[in-house]
């Protein structure tokens, strides 16, 4: 179904991890994007980015006003699924069938104290690497191979990429030539989430659609001008479109 210009599958957190293990076992890969509203936004605006998400395997809902608004159409979607909580399910699924993982993005150190804390909730799981890329890696050919020489040496099944839209994305589609049998998870900040040195909203706040302002409030000089100036307005417009379309259907229905 089709929200906020990308189309997105009605899964919940459970059935994409059923659904992983299904294409694992049979040997196939694949790659998981969660859109959130700045990622609708940036899609909305270059169609090359609409087709990087809507090519990928599975596309999950990560953001409320995005449940929000699938709603107000009349094609809702179970539930918000987003990489922050798909790093600890699908490492527990990892842990269980021996499938290893990689973990690549985060600051220096990060993604070793991710693989700790997810090593030490789900015991078994083998991390076959970590990495944490330069940040302008991806500006030449040879970072670029750098990097996806270092992932691909590892083999590993399951790969979360926290790097940010559409960084991770592009970077993903590449390595998909070369691990074709792995699944990847364009999973923004949850290896920093996972490793706790950002600290995730309380689930109130995530239920309520609150998570981007308690993220705002521990990073106000990054984020401001993302979320209050770029993601806010467009996810007014975008729950005010789907509403005044839900409206219009009820008043030709009633004529």
């Amino acid at each position: 179904m089709r929200v906020a210009g990308v189309e997105v599958d009605p899964l919940t957190q459970d059935e994409v991890v059923r659904w992983v293990a299904a294409e694992l076992e049979a040997g196939r890969g694949g790659r998981i994007v969660t859109p959130n509203v700045d990622i609708c936004r940036a899609a909305r605006l270059d169609p090359a980015l609409r087709e990087l998400i809507c090519s990928a395997e599975l596309v999950v809902p990560d953001g409320m006003p995005l449940v929000w608004a699938a709603r107000l159409l009349g094609t809702p979607v179970p539930e918000r699924v987003t990489g922050a909580d798909l790093i600890w399910s699908l490492s527990a699924l990892a842990a269980r069938h021996g499938w290893p993982a990689y973990l690549l993005g985060g600051a220096p150190g990060v993604a070793g104290k991710a693989a700790e804390e997810l090593t030490a909730r789900h015991p078994g799981l083998d991390v076959c690497g970590v990495h944490a890329p330069p940040y302008h890696f991806d500006a030449t050919p040879e970072g670029s191979s750098i990097v996806r020489r270092t992932v691909v040496a590892a083999r590993p099944r399951l790969v979360f990429v926290g790097l940010g839209f559409p960084r991770q994305d592009r970077l993903i589609v590449a390595l998909r030539e070369e691990l074709p049998g792995a699944w990847f998870v364009g999973c923004g900040a949850a290896i920093a989430f996972a490793a706790g040195t950002v600290t995730r909203a309380p689930e109130w706040l995530q239920r309520a659609g609150l998570e981007w302002a308690f993220r705002l409030a521990g990073e106000p000089g990054r984020l401001a001008r993302r979320y209050l100036v770029d993601d806010l307005p467009f996810a007014a417009r975008l729950l005010g479109g789907c509403l005044a379309t839900r409206i219009a259907r009820r008043v030709r229905r009633a004529l």
